[in-house]
């Protein structure tokens, strides 16, 4: 795994470098001071400036990551009697254990039919107004007490929407005090002083996406302000001591290889790749000051995030994640899987994306935030492999009908109408096992 992710971190490096030598611009620069005062002026509104972005491309999109992966494989299990694994007909063959569905009910115990939830509307057992008045009651008594762990648990039945972005604060353990408002502000100094290569991977990512969103449009202005100054944070640096990556590196001109000439690029170690704004976006909807909305984003990268594009056996990490959701169909929905496979429209080719983004972009806000709810409640991205099996298994009888890779696609291109806790329930609780 550490392999593979470091001949993929070459390969992201090698993209970079080469759009530096066509382009001929440096990887960084000091801003003339002209400009810092222009940016400085127009720091609240970025998303009127236009620079010319045509001959920048995304160092990566998820596809490309997803060859990756599938390309994996176990030099050690190639002469191994396990016929068990043999029998995987997904494109993952990496042999790592992911639940099947009686331990995800037994770890998803708060999301059966019988247990209230927000975002369902028809509950049989109570009548969601009773729920949702008590639920909302709980919840206020829960920030009260400013308990982080009972704000965790309770979250894992959905959050009141007023009361979202205090319990999602609360779980990540961020309290914004006159030194993080510093912090942010230091970050935001470094980004008007100094001009990266990255900054227009940032701009061009969020025009591609957020900018064409109907409902992240709004936010550009916050996406930028975020993204630069999280490029320029070197306290990010701090995940990849549990990260299976590690930071890219670039040296002073004239000294490569010699380590004391050696600086982390970007400053926070992470290259953005194409979608990577939609981490943020939907974050705009709870936080409105840019240092609070900031120090979420970031809390939510290092612990969730960073692991849906980089290469681990982690049970939350990526390669988990589509091992996890091929395995739920091929076992659940044996018919539909091989139907697709047989077409050429391997399942994990139509989801992949949506799970490298945690569906941002995908499902309406609402439904999104719900979902999101789920990853902080059980501190875990499992609940992405299970909801992307889920969204086939709904689909499954106009699935079954198609003939090739661009209609199953077409079956499944718009996911903005989808409920998603309705969803999670019936695959994990109505599925006969």
């Amino acid at each position: 795994m550490r392999k593979a992710q470091g001949s993929w971190e070459k390969r992201i490096l090698k993209s970079l470098n080469s759009m530096c030598t066509e382009l001929s611009i440096p990887l960084a620069r000091k801003r003339p001071v002209g400009e810092q005062k222009e940016l400085l002026n127009k720091w609240n509104e970025m998303g009127t400036d236009e620079p010319d972005l045509s001959l920048f491309r995304p160092v990566y999109a998820p596809k490309d990551f997803l060859e990756v992966l599938i390309n994996l494989r176990n030099p050690n299990y190639e002469n191994g009697d396990s016929l068990s694994f043999r029998t995987h007909l997904g494109l993952i063959q990496v042999p790592l254990k992911v639940k099947d569905i009686p331990e995800l009910k037994e770890c998803f115990v708060e999301l059966g039919l019988t247990t209230g939830q927000l975002g369902i509307d028809d509950s049989t057992q109570v009548p969601p107004e009773l729920f949702e008045n008590e639920h909302v009651r709980i919840g206020q008594k829960v920030l009260v007490q400013q308990d982080s762990a009972a704000a965790q648990q309770y979250i894992r039945q959905g959050s009141p929407t007023a009361l979202r972005a205090e319990l999602w604060a609360l779980i990540l353990n961020i309290s914004s005090q006159p030194e993080d408002i510093l912090y942010y502000e230091q970050l935001k100094t470094n980004v008007i002083q100094h001009d990266l290569l990255v900054d227009s991977l940032i701009y061009k990512d969020v025009k591609l996406t957020a900018s064409n969103d109907d409902y992240y449009f709004v936010f550009e202005d916050y996406l930028y302000q975020v993204l630069l100054c999280f490029s320029r944070d070197t306290s990010v640096l701090g995940h990849f001591a549990y990260n299976s990556a590690s930071p890219p590196k670039s040296y002073i001109r004239g000294k490569l290889g010699l380590e004391e000439y050696a600086v982390f690029y970007p400053p926070n170690g992470v290259i953005p790749f194409h979608g990577f704004s939609m981490y943020v976006a939907p974050l705009c909807f709870l936080y409105h000051e840019p240092y609070k909305l900031y120090q979420i984003f970031r809390e939510m990268y290092v612990r969730f995030f960073f692991r849906l594009h980089s290469i681990s056996s982690h049970p939350s990490g990526i390669v988990s994640l589509c091992l996890l959701f091929e395995t739920l169909l091929q076992t659940y929905l044996p018919q539909l899987f091989y139907h697709l496979r047989e077409i050429g429209a391997q399942p994990l080719r139509i989801s992949f994306k949506w799970m490298v983004r945690a569906f941002s972009g995908y499902l309406a806000t609402d439904q999104l935030l719900l979902l999101w709810d789920r990853i902080l409640g059980y501190n875990s991205l499992e609940i992405l492999a299970v909801l992307a099996a889920a969204v086939f298994a709904f689909r499954a009888v106009n699935l079954m009908e198609v003939t090739s890779l661009a209609a199953a696609e077409a079956v499944l291109a718009d996911l903005s109408t989808l409920k998603v806790m309705p969803l999670l329930q019936i695959f994990l609780f109505a599925t006969v096992t």
